[in-house]
């Protein structure tokens, strides 16, 4: 049979393993919380990425609307998109790269059929801002090109 005694020099043990126990789970909740927290600042910034992604999409798809494609001249169209929860702009430039004589019939690429490829490239830069005139940790940048030619006279101007 047990004296009381032994039972008093028992009684301060379970205190300190409860102790220890809170101490281990508060760090594990702790560790919880910033993993969940750096994890939706990542797709935060992700979700913006892919806004500029798309505005910088649709720039290209813009300047090429535009139909301006003249050897001598570049042309430059900005503007301001104001998407979900933020503000996009995009800048979108063709410029002309070069021309290719169209060989006639025979495939001498010496002698022309009249006709010439004009080659162009256009490149859209998109900024996305979720608070403009503000720098954030969401803001994102894309840069976007497509080249493409356009078959025509031989001209100076299509």
């Amino acid at each position: 049979m047990k004296t009381m005694t032994q039972f008093h020099k028992q009684q301060g043990a379970a205190l300190v393993v409860g102790l220890i126990l809170m101490v281990v789970i508060t760090v594990l909740a702790i560790s919880g919380m910033n993993t969940a927290t750096t994890e939706l600042a990542m797709a935060r910034n992700d979700q913006n990425y892919e806004y500029a992604f798309q505005a910088a999409e649709t720039g290209i798809e813009q300047a090429l609307a535009q139909g301006q494609f003249n050897p001598g001249v570049g042309v430059s169209v900005t503007y301001a998109v104001d998407g979900v929860g933020g503000h996009d702009e995009v800048t979108s430039d063709i410029a002309f790269e070069d021309s290719t004589v169209v060989p006639d019939k025979a495939f001498s690429l010496g002698v022309g059929s009249g006709v010439k490829a004009y080659h162009f490239i256009a490149t859209a830069a998109a900024r996305s801002s979720r608070a403009p005139g503000s720098t954030t940790d969401r803001d994102s940048v894309a840069t976007h090109s497509q080249a493409f030619y356009v078959v025509g006279p031989e001209a100076p101007t299509l």
